[in-house]
């Protein structure tokens, strides 16, 4: 099988699932037991978030573990609207987020918020003067993801941040990093959002564990779930251990030279452009920044299509965001491309494993679709 589907999830390392294994049959403690099994199993818990908050660039106490990214997602929206209920019922976010950040802002709409989604232009940018511009006195929120899961877009959450405190200093700043974390370089102490999301299963972890930032501006900020006090009384439920410490592992062996993980990948993605540019019909779609993530589109050719044959030949890449599940996608739809453009984008993304001969034969098998199936739109 050849892997290009890393922005859907990622392969887990054996380090990583013998981890798991080890918690799960080993140290099963429940954390908030008393005994010595428990309180070694806490003092673990606290251990690893530490080793994920130290690569996200935070204190262990900001960092909150959840179940998901859409899980994190949500909270922050619910809380930033909490904090500022008073100041405000408007929230600012993109036309291309996540559909866990879009469905989110849809529910706040029903209960009578006001959402202004912001379009981008047709290379998927987003400037931070045209969120800025939108902020208003009443907005208690700004939401931009840090980059875009389909298109590899980095958007400039730093500029949107110092922006803000300028134009209104209570509007606070989520990002969903999903895609940020430790794919492109970044601090949680310098990036200057309020809430960051992020999950461990876009790098090497288990799926069923991501964590929430919560910066130092949040102010009593609201539970998320009520209950036996976990997670500093914000979420509660029993701590997920083996995730957690999934997480932990997949986090350490990431960060292991990263630096050259990451030009390793933006050298696959580089070399990758370079091959698919000589398939007829194909072009490139969005500006693609992040060193992992490639969207293109073989015109005329139905995307669906596309991966189901790739598919076939044990070549996994997809139509856009797995969450769609075949759906036409709202980030390809808010770049107003030609139908037939828009109706053949397909995406690959690449991982440290990811190598030259992979993209060859993903290449190869792209362009015998072009020469022997015929185009349907």
């Amino acid at each position: 099988m050849i892997y290009l589907d890393h922005a859907a999830t990622t392969p887990v390392p054996r380090a990583v699932a013998d981890t798991i294994y080890t918690v799960l049959t080993e140290h099963f403690g429940n954390p908030s037991a008393q005994y010595p099994m428990g309180l070694e199993t806490k003092k673990q818990v606290e251990l690893w978030r530490r080793t994920v908050a130290k690569a996200l660039g935070c204190e262990s106490r900001q960092l909150f573990f959840t179940s998901c990214g859409t899980e994190g997602d949500n909270w922050a929206i619910q809380a930033a609207c909490w904090q500022n209920r008073r100041l405000g019922r408007h929230i600012v976010t993109t036309a291309v987020e996540h559909s866990a950040m879009l469905e989110g802002c849809r529910w706040m709409e029903q209960q009578g918020w006001e959402v202004t989604y912001l379009a981008p232009d047709g290379e998927g940018v987003i400037t931070a003067q045209q969120v800025l511009d939108a902020v208003r006195p009443d907005t208690a929120l700004v939401s931009c993801m840090l980059v875009n899961n389909e298109l590899g877009t980095v958007y400039p959450i730093q500029d949107i941040a110092r922006g803000l405190a300028g134009k209104n200093s209570q509007t606070l700043l989520h990002t969903d990093a999903v895609q940020g974390f430790l794919k492109i370089p970044f601090s949680a102490k310098t990036l200057g959002a309020d809430f960051i999301t992020i999950s461990a299963h876009k790098i090497g972890g288990p799926k069923g564990i991501g964590a929430l930032y919560i910066g130092p501006r949040v102010k009593n900020p609201r539970p998320l779930l009520p209950g036996g006090g976990q997670e500093g009384g914000l979420r509660s439920g029993t701590e997920a251990t083996a995730q957690i410490a999934g997480f932990a592992k997949a986090v350490e062996l990431r960060t292991e030279g990263l630096e050259g993980k990451l030009r390793h990948m933006a050298e696959i993605k580089a070399y990758a452009k370079e091959q698919l540019s000589a398939i007829p019909d194909l072009v490139f779609v969005g500006r693609s920044d992040a060193p992992h993530i490639l969207s293109v589109s073989l015109v005329g050719w139905p995307s669906q299509n596309i991966v189901n044959d790739l598919g076939s030949q044990g070549i996994c890449i997809s139509a856009g965001s797995a969450c769609h599940q075949g759906k036409p996608s709202q980030v390809v739809a808010a770049l107003h491309l030609p139908k037939k453009t828009a109706g053949s984008v397909v995406r690959l993304s690449f991982g440290p494993e990811t190598t030259r001969e992979d993209i060859d034969a993903c290449v190869q098998a792209l362009r015998r679709h072009h020469d022997t199936r015929m185009p349907m739109l």
